[in-house]
């Protein structure tokens, strides 16, 4: 008789995210299973990055609730300078590392860290800042009211958050693009100052 194997000896199975644009294009690369990790879709991805299409080259950009790092790795595959990807999971942050390591990719750094402890912590400026945070622990607010001093003048923020959350900004930042997709709300907002 078969006997079942315990969760402890059980293999940690990787899920899998397509690349959809640039030098990258078509790459399978793996992610940690993190329970309230959801990569943005290639529906979702392939809008947002054909409205970043004009900003996106030699873009220095943060990826702030990293997780499978999908925003991240699409924007160093279609040409950004620098990415610095936040994650706090520590799995996710070393399966993310192990990625870049695979792909050759320049540029980009992994931060196993709270967002709100990277966004205080340093002075980098961002171009593009992207800001997916698991929707269950509602970080849009904390993340948005701390981001304000990493940002270059004219940044790009991509915020997405579940269809009927609204999150408050700045009044430094306009609105540029908004498009509701099943339960998700993606806006991108571009900081005037």
């Amino acid at each position: 008789m078969a006997r079942s194997l315990s969760r402890k000896h059980t293999p940690q199975i990787l899920s899998q995210l397509r690349i959809i644009g640039g030098q990258w294009r078509g790459r399978k690369l793996q992610f940690a299973p993190v329970e309230g990790l959801r990569p943005t879709g290639d529906r979702l991805r392939e809008t947002l990055f054909n409205w970043l299409q004009f900003d996106l080259h030699g873009a220095h950009c943060l990826d702030l609730f990293a997780g499978s790092g999908a925003l991240g790795l699409e924007a160093l595959s279609r040409g950004a300078r620098s990415v610095d990807f936040v994650e706090l999971n520590t799995h996710a942050a070393r399966t993310l590392t192990e990625q870049l390591k695979f792909l050759g990719a320049e540029g980009a750094l992994v931060h196993n860290t709270k967002a709100y402890d990277f966004l205080g912590s340093g002075d980098k400026k961002y171009d593009i800042v992207f800001v997916d945070p698991p929707f269950a622990d509602d970080l849009w607010q904390e993340s948005l009211d701390t981001l304000s001093a990493r940002l270059a003048p004219g940044a790009l923020i991509y915020v997405e958050t579940p269809r009927n959350t609204v999150p408050s900004v700045l009044t430094s930042w306009y609105l540029e693009k908004e498009k509701g997709a099943g339960r998700v709300c993606m806006r991108l907002y571009r900081h005037a100052e």
